[in-house]
Order: structure tokens, then C-alpha cells, then sequence
């Protein structure tokens, strides 16, 4: 799980049910772990062995909106049969000229729990912060479909296997 977690790159063609367009769309257009938090410092994915318990970690994403942001990852817990991460913004996110959310202001907490040999049970929180944009309010459906995206990524079903989360 370790592993499949911090393959950043494989992130890059999420895709999710677009509510606003009715279709699936590809959520992540790209993505790559990096060496810090400055914009193009691209690294490998990050391997089991660098995910250690309060170990901070840096990623670059583009989302279909959002553009280009770069993500501080830490590692709260990590052992055989529990991970608990959290993930927020560290960069500005904007929607063209208009910034959405100002760093530390689009956060979530993901924790998996392992219930067998082959099954994690795995729960997750997001919340946006209370300078957010009021743009960035109000689409509680799109909110669900890309969070079930990126469930079903870590779970290894298919991102835009049908029906989607919420039309």
C-alpha cells in the first residue's frame, strides 16, 4: 500500500464524472513527486522506505482546473496494518487569474486500516480553508465524484468505471 501511495506519477490520467460537463474527464493531467517544495524540482516516485512516520514529502500536480500545484504529504502513521497520511496545498491554486485557494487552504487526511490480508478499510476527510473562493463552494457533487476518483485509484478500481459517485 506504501508503494501504490507514493507512485505519484501514476496519479497523472485520473479521471472523474465532470458534473458540470456530464462526462468523464480526466482529473490529474499530470503529476511527479519532487525534491521540495519549489515548482519543476521532479524526482523518481517515492519508495516504501521514504514514507517513515513524520517523514514530509512534495508533489506537483495539474488538475483539469486547478493547474499547476505543488502538495506537502506527511506520513502520520505507517506499519503493517495502518497508514495515515495527510495531504494540503503548499502553493496557490488558481481557476485562470482567479486564486481558489491560498496555501494550506485545501487539506484532507486519508486513514487505511487493514481489516485482512486483502482488505484495507479506508476513510478520509477534506476540508477547504475559510478564505477559500466562494467559486470553490457549492459543488458537492463534483467534491464526491473526485474524491471516489481517488479512492477507487487506491483501491485499483478503474477511476471512471460506471455509474459515477453523484451526477
Amino acid at each position: 500500500m506504501l508503494r501504490h501511495i507514493g507512485a505519484i506519477s501514476e496519479l497523472a490520467g485520473m479521471r472523474y464524472w465532470s458534473t458540470t460537463h456530464q462526462r468523464w474527464q480526466t482529473l490529474i493531467v499530470s503529476a511527479h513527486a519532487s525534491t521540495d517544495s519549489q515548482p519543476g524540482h521532479r524526482r523518481p516516485d517515492f519508495t516504501p522506505d521514504e514514507m517513515t512516520v513524520g517523514k514530509v514529502l512534495y508533489s506537483e500536480q495539474v488538475d483539469n482546473l486547478s493547474g499547476t500545484a505543488i502538495y506537502r504529504m506527511h506520513v502520520d502513521a505507517a506499519s503493517p496494518d495502518r497508514l495515515v497520511f495527510d495531504v494540503e496545498n503548499v502553493s496557490t491554486m488558481r481557476y485562470f487569474f482567479v486564486t481558489l485557494f491560498h496555501p494550506g487552504e485545501m487539506q484532507s487526511i486519508y486513514f487505511l486500516d487493514r481489516e485482512s490480508e486483502s482488505v484495507w478499510r479506508y476513510y478520509s476527510i477534506a476540508r477547504t480553508g475559510r478564505n477559500a473562493s466562494r467559486l470553490s463552494t457549492g459543488h458537492e457533487a463534483s467534491s464526491i465524484n473526485r474524491a471516489v476518483a481517488f479512492y477507487r485509484s487506491l483501491a485499483g478500481i478503474p477511476t471512471d468505471q460506471e455509474p459515477p459517485a453523484a451526477r
